[in-house]
Parts: structure tokens; C-alpha cells; sequence
């Protein structure tokens, strides 16, 4: 078959990789343009436009699938659409273009988690399994019947990040033979069964850890929220980014929210029971051992016993 891929992220790349190396031919691929990263803004292209650089495919940049991306996408006869975390919607006509329409890989299993950040959700709500399915896109949000479902347990020390990027190899494997099922005609798309739980994208606040809740809800978050946009609290009149927190379950009760040392740990309460604080980093500076940041902080603000995180 004849497949237009769209893709922008790196979780993406696999997919790519995927259907390349496989007896299809891509005749384009859409990703979004080049952004500036870095301190010095300077202009990338994005993951998705690296690796098909890399493989010699024609590439359409673009934040927006309008009236002139379908009209070069309708120009190449493709027999099916591909998205993976493009970052943009499908609509019609578009949807409608290519023979078979459009198949996504989203990494959740719908219909729980319908939306731009499935992974993310699951890891902060605490379930114990999500996956991956390859679905038919509709009009409506992720809501199209699944061609193909993998699913994969979320381990106590996953964080979103390390669990999409396991997604994204197990997604890619999936979505290789789903495009095959749907070449050979052999592809049997059920429709999506149980609850709707929606899993928008998240937001800077989304990321502030809430010392009052549970411990096992603050490390969910945590790990929830790791790389992107990153747990944090304030300490003072300073942020503090939490990059490594562990449970501290054999450690006495504290009030939620104070920082203390014990036992060469640095603790904090929570509503249950306290957190060990592991790596963390300071508004302006690198991550550090979190002892190490807490000695100079103490220091500073001359208080050997506690601090208050809010």
C-alpha cells in the first residue's frame, strides 16, 4: 500500500521506523515544523522530521492539517493514513482522503484515556495496566473502532516517560501488523466497550505535587509528570523540581509538607505516610542529590530541622 505517516515526537520514531522497513511505501511524511529548543531558541526539526531525513522520505511540515496540507495529501493517492502523536486533529475532508481512511496508534486502552496525554493520566491516577491500540479515526476524539490492542503492566518505578517510550517499540510492532491485516483485507476493527475517561493535556499546575494527599497518590504524580512538565513544589520563595522521589514507608509520621532530615534521608510528609526526596533542582541551578541541596538550603536559611514545602 501507499501510506502517508503523521508523527512529530520522538515515541512516534518507532512507528516510523516500523512501517519503512516493512513492503509498504511512504509517500510522505507530515510533522509539525521546526521549533526552537534549547537556550538558545535554536530552530529543530522535530523527532518524526530527523528520522525521515535519515530514511530519504519526503517530508511535510506543518502545524495545521487546512486546506493546503489535504490538497498535497490528496495529490498522493495514498491508500491509508497513519497517525502517531502528530499533534493535530483529522477532519474531514481529510479524513476521507486517503482509500482507507486513517488508522492512529494511541497509546492507551480506550476507550479509558481518550485525549493528548493517556500516559501521563494513567500513571497519575494509579492503574496498574494501560497498552496500546491501533484504531479507525472518526470525527469524534479517539473513538473509532480498535483494530489491535497490546497492553503492558505500569511497574511501581515506571514514569510516563519510561513507560511511553516502551509503548512506542511495543505500538510499533503492533501497528506493522495492523497496517498488513488492513493490505491483505484480513483486518476486523471491534468496537471500543467500557467507560470514557479523558485524559487532556496537562498543564504547568498539573505538575505541583499536593502534599496533603496520600503518599502513594504525591509518588503517582511524580512519576506521572516525569520528564514533562516536571513535579515540583515551592520551598519558600523558590521552586524546587522533584526529579527522583521514593516511598518511605519504615519512616516515622510528619506533618505534610515538612522537610526533614532522618537518618541521612531527607523526608516529607505527606497525608499518610513521608517521601524520601532523592534528586531535586533548584530554580536556576542543576539537579542534585537532594541531601546536598538541603545542607546548602538549611545553611542558608539557618534551620537544621525543617523546612515547609507548599
Amino acid at each position: 500500500m501507499k501510506l502517508v505517516f503523521a508523527g512529530t515526537p520522538e515515541a512516534a520514531v518507532p512507528s516510523l521506523r516500523a512501517l519503512a522497513a516493512g513492503p509498504h511505501s511512504i509517500v510522505a511524511v507530515v510533522t509539525r515544523t521546526d521549533a526552537p529548543l534549547g537556550r538558545k531558541r535554536v530552530l529543530t526539526p522535530s523527532p518524526v522530521a530527523a528520522a525521515a531525513a535519515e530514511l530519504g522520505l519526503p517530508v511535510l511540515k506543518t502545524n495545521r492539517l487546512d486546506a493546503d496540507a489535504t490538497a498535497a495529501i490528496d495529490a498522493l493517492h495514498a491508500d491509508l493514513g497513519v497517525i502517531v502523536a502528530y499533534g493535530g486533529l483529522v477532519r474531514e475532508p481529510l479524513l476521507s482522503v486517503p482509500r482507507l481512511g486513517w488508522v492512529n496508534l494511541h497509546f492507551s486502552l480506550l476507550p479509558r484515556w481518550r485525549g493528548a496525554a493517556p500516559v501521563q493520566h494513567a500513571v497519575i491516577n494509579g492503574d496498574d495496566i494501560t497498552g496500546a491500540v491501533v484504531f479507525q479515526l472518526v470525527p469524534e476524539l479517539d473513538a473509532g473502532p480498535v483494530f489491535g490492542t497490546t497492553t503492558r503492566p505500569i511497574g511501581a518505578d515506571d514514569t510516563a516517560g519510561s513507560l511511553l517510550s516502551a509503548l512506542a517499540d511495543d505500538g510499533a510492532e503492533l501497528l506493522g501488523t495492523v497496517v498488513d491485516d488492513l493490505a491483505a483485507g484480513t483486518a476486523h476493527p471491534l468496537e471500543q466497550v467500557g467507560s470514557v475517561t479523558l485524559a487532556p493535556k496537562l498543564a504547568i499546575d498539573d505538575a505541583r505535587v499536593d502534599w496533603a494527599a496520600p503518599a502513594t497518590a504525591v509518588l503517582s504524580r511524580v512519576r506521572g509528570v516525569t520528564p514533562e512538565p516536571g513535579a515540583f513544589t515551592t520551598v519558600g520563595d523558590g521552586r524546587l523540581k522533584l526529579l527522583e522521589v521514593a516511598p518511605a514507608a519504615d519512616a516515622p509520621a510528619q506533618p505534610a509538607g515538612a522537610i526533614r532530615l532522618h537518618e541521612n534521608r531527607l523526608l516529607v510528609g505527606t497525608g499518610t505516610l513521608p517521601v524520601e526526596l532523592r534528586v531535586v533542582q533548584p530554580a536556576g541551578k542543576k539537579p542534585m542529590p537532594a541531601l546536598d541541596w538541603w545542607r546548602g538550603t538549611a545553611a542558608a536559611a539557618d534551620r537544621a530541622g525543617e523546612l515547609v514545602a507548599s
